[in-house]
């Protein structure tokens, strides 16, 4: 058997910590992996939907939506309503009461770091759930330090890193890599290098990508 047949298969997912379809996203995606049953290698990439916010918003969700797309509050209380229910359907209670409206790309920095030190999965975790669920603000120096110390991180050192913006090209990097692939909303999953997803997809269609590049690397055994 080659070592291609053998190796984990390689899924590179673009996402916004802010974005809720990327949190559900996830959910889908694990579930998929899960039904797959084979082993897969996970890496998160920057994608800022909107770099252009202040870290302190002056406002909730429901205004911020309702000034950057011009749609009546009704509307965005209406679709907020409906994301909510369905990351209910994946176990995901998002409290959008609570949420903080922020920048994002300090925290896309943390996930860098966190990747540094093999913990890049579970910082994403902890990012998504301080910001949908958890009511934390994910946009503040200090505050990412605190996530980072909750999974374990040296929070001084995050601290450190954040402030020298030490992992900002990267972050830069991953948003020009998307461009490139003409990926223009989140999630997006690059799955085996070949096949791309968009979007919450449900679990059954991961689970056949995923088979699908099973089946195609022991055609080549």
């Amino acid at each position: 058997m080659t070592h291609a047949s053998t190796s984990p298969i390689k899924v590179d997912i673009w996402s916004d910590v802010q974005c809720p379809w990327c949190y559900i996203g996830k959910r889908k995606f694990e579930a998929g992996a899960a039904a797959f049953g084979g082993v897969v290698e996970i890496e998160y990439h920057s994608f800022e939907l909107a770099p252009d916010t202040p870290v302190d918003f002056d406002g909730s969700p429901v205004d911020y939506l309702s000034q950057r797309k011009g749609m009546p509050v009704e509307q965005v209380t209406l679709m907020l309503a409906n994301v909510t229910g369905i990351a209910a359907s994946v176990g995901l209670d998002y409290d959008y009461d609570h949420v903080h409206q922020t920048n994002t790309v300090k925290a896309h920095e943390l996930i860098h770091y966190a990747k540094s030190e093999g913990r890049q999965l579970e910082m994403k975790e902890r990012l998504l759930k301080a910001y949908f669920v958890d009511g934390r603000h994910v946009g503040r120096i200090e505050d990412l330090a605190d996530l980072a110390a909750e999974i374990g991180l040296d929070r001084a050192e995050a601290v450190r890193v954040l402030t020298d913006e030490t992992y900002l090209a990267d972050v830069k990097g991953d948003v020009a890599q998307a461009v490139a692939y003409g990926i223009q909303g989140v999630p997006f999953f690059v799955i085996d290098g070949t096949y791309g997803v968009s979007g919450a997809q449900d679990a059954t269609t991961f689970t056949k990508v995923l088979e699908q590049v099973r089946t195609e690397r022991e055609a080549i055994k």
